[in-house]
């Protein structure tokens, strides 16, 4: 699934390539919108929310995606070829007179009243690189439920938004404690900085076109996705286990050396080396 930076990437290509002009192609692929036509209207902007993308048109409407795992918008100039995917996976067409943006596979496609663009992503904590972001909040927002494993609520939208499963573990290295680890349970100095180090991650990241975490070029990230090789650190082995209540679970990358707490015993841990699917 998409990160935040990832998803702020998306916004700014479509920003630039529709904000402030008449939409001459509207195609919405799905059941529902079939027969809504944007036409003739003034793409206004293209914001991220979290994970959302919010792309606003004259008239009070907004069209609401959300890539998930698979779905992508692809921004092309005219009379170049599509090459995001058969067309049969295409959702959504947005064309005007230099450029069409291609939706691919997008799991959520749905056209608002920009007024109620709330009910799509009202509930979403702050904003990690939105203009509401609110580290007091967002810290307020994880600390709810002290049991709560740390992964978990990162990962929680509506505690802070933007955080997936890669920068999930790589904050949890970067703190020093293991995504198990009851969030009430991290040292005080460690959740003070916390929401601080996830800004500076994704903000860090949102103009690169390679995620890095560690400044080291070839080395990006230090623990996703390393399974089983060696920690950057200190050369233990680093392990992998699926972390979540059953119907959502996550491939988790820790070293369990650099990071203290509790973790699944090693006969758990499953030795992948790509993400599995999730929602």
């Amino acid at each position: 699934m998409p990160e935040g930076d990832t998803v702020w990437q998306a916004a700014k290509r479509l920003h630039d390539a529709l904000a402030g002009e008449v939409l001459t192609r509207s195609d919405l692929r799905v059941p529902k919108y079939a027969t809504a036509d944007l036409t003739g209207r003034t793409v206004l902007d293209v914001t991220p929310r979290g994970k959302h993308l919010l792309t606003r048109v004259e008239g009070g409407l907004t069209l609401h995606s959300h890539l998930r795992m698979d779905g992508s918008w692809k921004v092309y100039e005219n009379g170049r070829r599509w090459s995001g995917g058969p067309s049969h996976q295409i959702r959504a067409i947005l064309g005007t007179a230099d450029r069409t943006a291609v939706g691919y596979r997008l799991p959520v496609l749905e056209l608002l009243r920009t007024t109620d663009e709330h009910r799509a992503v009202g509930h979403l904590g702050p904003d990690l690189l939105g203009p509401d972001w609110d580290p007091e909040q967002a810290l307020a927002n994880l600390l709810t439920d002290p049991a709560r494993p740390l992964g978990e609520a990162l990962l929680d939208q509506r505690n802070l938004a933007g955080i997936g499963n890669v920068y999930k573990s790589e904050l949890c290295f970067l703190l020093g404690v293991t995504p198990w680890l009851p969030i009430g349970g991290l040292p005080a100095d460690r959740t003070a900085k916390l929401p601080t180090l996830a800004k500076k991650l994704l903000e860090a990241n949102r103009d690169r076109p390679v995620r890095s975490t560690t400044g080291r070029r070839g080395q990006d990230l230090f623990v996703y996705g390393r399974a089983p090789r060696p920690c950057l650190r200190c050369r233990t082995p680093v392990r992998i286990a699926n972390q979540g209540d059953g119907s959502r679970e996550r491939p988790t990358y820790w070293c369990p050396t650099c990071q203290l707490g509790p973790a699944p015993a090693p006969g758990a841990a499953r030795a992948h080396r790509k993400p599995l699917p999730y929602n």
